[in-house]
């Protein structure tokens, strides 16, 4: 792969974390509309106790998908902030690195994906894995799920 390809291929793994989140966040937002409807469509006619208690549960549950919704609006934040244009010598934040057995593109925590039939791990930079990573060049070491991975590319 020349410079120009594995650049366009990290843009092409940045827009995928980009189109994943926002998908979250539409979902969440749309829950959160949902959870709201629904603690508002309780009848005030209904016996004091029940009535009380699934309002609390409504709100409860609108808690739960605004604090997802902070977390991915976070992460799409943080996404934004990374330039997928440049070569990365060094692993670092925006850095996509093939090894032996499996790939890792640090931006988000997506978990494992497969893109062009490769199997990515996408790694949020501040993952305890990411912060192993930070700083290791082609052709170095590191353990990964009980067994020694090599750097074969970075960039």
């Amino acid at each position: 792969m020349n410079n120009q390809e594995k650049i366009a291929f990290k843009n092409k793994l940045k827009h995928f974390c980009e189109e994943l989140i926002q998908q979250r966040i539409d979902s969440a937002k749309k829950a959160i509309a949902n959870a709201r409807e629904s603690t508002n469509q309780e009848a005030k006619s209904t016996v004091g106790d029940k009535y009380e208690t699934a309002r609390a549960m409504g709100q409860l549950e609108q808690d739960m998908y605004a604090r997802q919704l902070a977390e991915n609006l976070k992460e799409f934040s943080t996404l934004q902030s990374i330039d997928a244009n440049n070569i990365c010598k060094e692993a670092e934040a925006g850095a996509f690195l093939q090894c032996q057995n499996i790939s890792f593109f640090i931006a988000a925590g997506l978990g494992k994906k497969v893109v062009e039939g490769k199997t990515i791990l996408y790694l949020s930079a501040n993952t305890p894995l990411a912060k192993i990573l930070l700083h290791k060049k082609v052709g170095e070491q590191f353990v990964f799920n009980g067994s020694n991975e090599l750097i074969i590319d970075l960039f």
